[in-house]
């Protein structure tokens, strides 16, 4: 989990768990998500074995394990309770856990704006908007096709969801850059079918409880 580090305490080298196994004093955790839990960068990542890391160090870290340890055991006690909750919400999701990933590689996924549409969604979106434009209105006739609407982009991100599913596995065999690549454009087209679908249900919601 710690490459190559000393101990703080006893000057033990190469410490490679939270512990030291000299002193067993609890020792500054690593803020990269894999290295702190412990498992190889991946995409495609098991998230019931990710489950019971978290819970095996959440008993090791817990700060009231700590009350009458040094102030330093403290301090890496409450920073590594930290990661370890940020580093599970982001990695047990599929969709967070790849942005992470593109953000370590310097790949930002960057914001999906309403007029940023994919080029193979430009008749479907205006159709949609123009639905969309004539329920706020009160034409409440238009109100089938939203729902379809909705049912089709629902099922395109499924279709979205199984896409990045393999390129997960792709970049795990390859850790390629270029395969990083396609997953940010497959992401961003995510988030704008996304959109869409809560602007819909928003909107059928709204005119359903006028």
């Amino acid at each position: 989990m710690i490459e190559n580090a000393l101990c703080w305490k006893c000057g033990q080298p190469e410490i490679c768990e939270l512990v030291c196994p000299v002193c067993q004093a609890l020792q500054k955790p690593p803020t990269g998500f894999f290295e702190f839990f412990g498992i190889p960068e991946q995409l495609a990542l098991d998230v019931d074995d990710l489950q019971k890391r978290f819970y095996a160090l959440s008993r090791k870290l817990h700060p009231d394990l700590y009350t009458l340890k040094t102030e330093a055991e403290r301090l890496c006690s409450l920073e590594g309770t930290s990661i370890l909750n940020d580093g599970y919400r982001t990695l047990r999701d599929p969709i967070r856990r790849a942005e992470y990933v593109l953000k370590v590689h310097g790949f930002e996924a960057g914001e999906q704006r309403s007029t940023n549409v994919p080029p193979e969604l430009l008749e479907e979106v205006f159709e949609l908007n123009e639905a969309l434009e004539e329920i706020r209105g009160g034409d409440d006739s238009v109100r089938p096709q939203l729902e379809s609407a909705r049912n089709d982009f629902s099922e395109m991100l499924k279709s979205v969801d199984d896409e990045l599913q393999q390129e997960f596995r792709t970049f795990d065999q390859t850790h390629s850059h270029e395969v990083l690549k396609k997953i940010r454009g497959i992401l961003n087209r995510r988030k704008y079918i996304q959109n869409l679908v809560t602007e819909v249900e928003k909107e059928l919601v709204a005119t359903a409880e006028a």
